[in-house]
């Protein structure tokens, strides 16, 4: 038997605690590394997870981006990693064999305190289900499900990680150079918007940019360029992969009527806008880095996301605003989701008390802590309805429940070369827009193999 320490101070009793209940109430240390968010950000999160679990103690540790997966691999494949990790949506499937997906079943130690004038400490064993597939359905925003639930080696679906936020592709905007165009506000869907482009446009004699209307059509100096593309290709009804992961952006989709593939009319939209022959030139390879840009008052719109905030804001003197995605009139709704997931590793000797954290700190009453924090929009349906007003947050919260990702293959950055290229090929105009896409489209489903 194991006996509890009486805690004179606070008038607690002792509590005899079974032999498997002193078990689970040995000292546990999680290790967890991120990227992007430094530790206060989970300060409250943790202090209220230790209350609960008075044994487990977490251990944070932030990583620059440009170093984290190089410095988790090894860490991984060295037996020295940790037991939290955080990656990005589309790495799922990259690290899928070295993820320990979350259990049905997860038994910890708890304590509480019982009574009120004679309070007493009680500590039990308690054996409690995880989360299930229908309520990560009910709780998070869709793309969610879509990206985290994977197959098991027995053809079951599990769920593979978690995030606390998901962000949203928007259109930031120099509200200067809009007035001074004439413009009271962004355009709500793409053809407005290519109006908009050519009256902010302006260029000198020489056909050098003055005024860039939008920070779009090229590929390496254009910010999430492929974020930007694939969200193009999927508001005008592209199929991006089929079920087994091949690349299906170049093809007409079974059951589409119209003779043209929907992802190289999206194609060939996005690359019009660096196209010196196109009435909506706005942008070229000359052009420094988007943000960049945007950010020294040379384009009036840029593509971005919440976690350009601060970088954009650090600007004092800049009159910018954050609007909506445009859309396709008449089609569907649909945004992009570019988030960060927390999982478990395979070798940790601790995955039920990392699994535990990790479901204790995305439920609603506690992210918010981590979101107010590091100011981020939420992956939660019930969060959404509170950020809509938020003056930063309110535009990325507003399009998360309509918010969609693809699976680009296991080499989510080879996917994001291919597509640069296949950008950077339609501009040099020496090949078909269909034999260069469809190029690109079997490049990344030669990734799966």
């Amino acid at each position: 038997m194991v006996l509890l320490l009486l805690l004179l101070t606070t008038g607690f009793q002792c509590k005899i605690l079974p032999s498997e209940v002193g078990k689970l109430m040995e000292p546990i240390e999680l290790t967890y590394w991120r990227v992007w968010d430094d530790e206060d950000a989970f300060e409250e999160i943790i202090q209220a997870y230790q209350l609960i679990h008075p044994n487990i103690s977490i251990k944070y540790r932030k990583l620059r981006y440009e170093e984290y997966e190089d410095t988790l691999i090894d860490a991984l494949a060295e037996d020295r990693g940790p037991d939290i990790f955080s990656i990005h949506n589309t790495w799922l499937n990259k690290y899928k064999s070295k993820i320990k997906p979350l259990p049905e079943e997860i038994t910890l130690a708890y304590q509480y305190t019982k009574g009120t004038i004679k309070e007493e400490l009680i500590t039990e064993s308690r054996t409690t289900p995880t989360l299930s597939l229908r309520s990560l359905k009910k709780d998070f925003v869709d793309v969610v499900y879509d990206d985290v639930v994977l197959r098991d080696e027995n053809n079951q679906e599990i769920i593979y990680g978690l995030p606390l936020s998901v962000d949203t592709l928007a259109l930031y905007y120099n509200r200067d150079l809009l007035n001074n165009s004439g413009i009271p506000e962004p355009a709500r869907f793409w053809d407005q918007f290519q109006e908009d482009v050519k009256r902010l446009t302006l260029q000198d004699k020489q056909g050098n940019f003055i005024q860039s209307g939008a920070a779009l059509g090229a590929g390496s100096n254009v910010s999430r360029s492929f974020d930007i593309l694939s969200v193009l290709m999927m508001q005008n009804g592209t199929q991006m992969v089929t079920k087994n992961g091949s690349a299906m952006f170049h093809d007409t989709p079974e059951g589409q009527s119209g003779s043209g593939a929907p992802g190289v009319d999206a194609l060939v939209f996005y690359t019009d806008f660096a196209s010196p022959a196109k009435v909506v030139y706005t942008w070229n390879s000359a052009m420094p880095n988007s943000l960049d840009a945007f950010i020294q008052g040379k384009t009036a719109m840029f593509f971005g996301y919440a976690y350009n905030l601060p970088t954009i804001k650090a600007k004092e003197k800049l009159n910018f605003d954050i609007a909506r995605l445009p859309q396709i009139d008449g089609n569907p709704e649909v945004n992009y989701a570019n988030y960060w997931v927390e999982t478990v590793s395979t070798k940790s000797k601790n995955s039920d008390a990392a699994w535990d954290f990790i479901q204790f700190a995305t439920k609603a009453e506690n992210v918010t802590h981590y979101l107010d924090k590091a100011n981020k929009p939420t992956a939660l349906r019930a969060l959404v309805s509170s950020q809509l007003e938020d003056l930063e947050l309110g535009t990325f919260a507003a399009q998360v429940l309509t918010a969609k990702s693809w699976y680009r293959g296991k080499d989510a950055e080879a996917a994001e070369k291919i597509f640069n290229d296949m950008i950077e090929a339609v501009l040099l105009g020496n090949l078909k827009v269909k034999d260069i896409i469809q190029l690109a489209a079997n490049k990344i489903t030669q990734t799966n193999k």
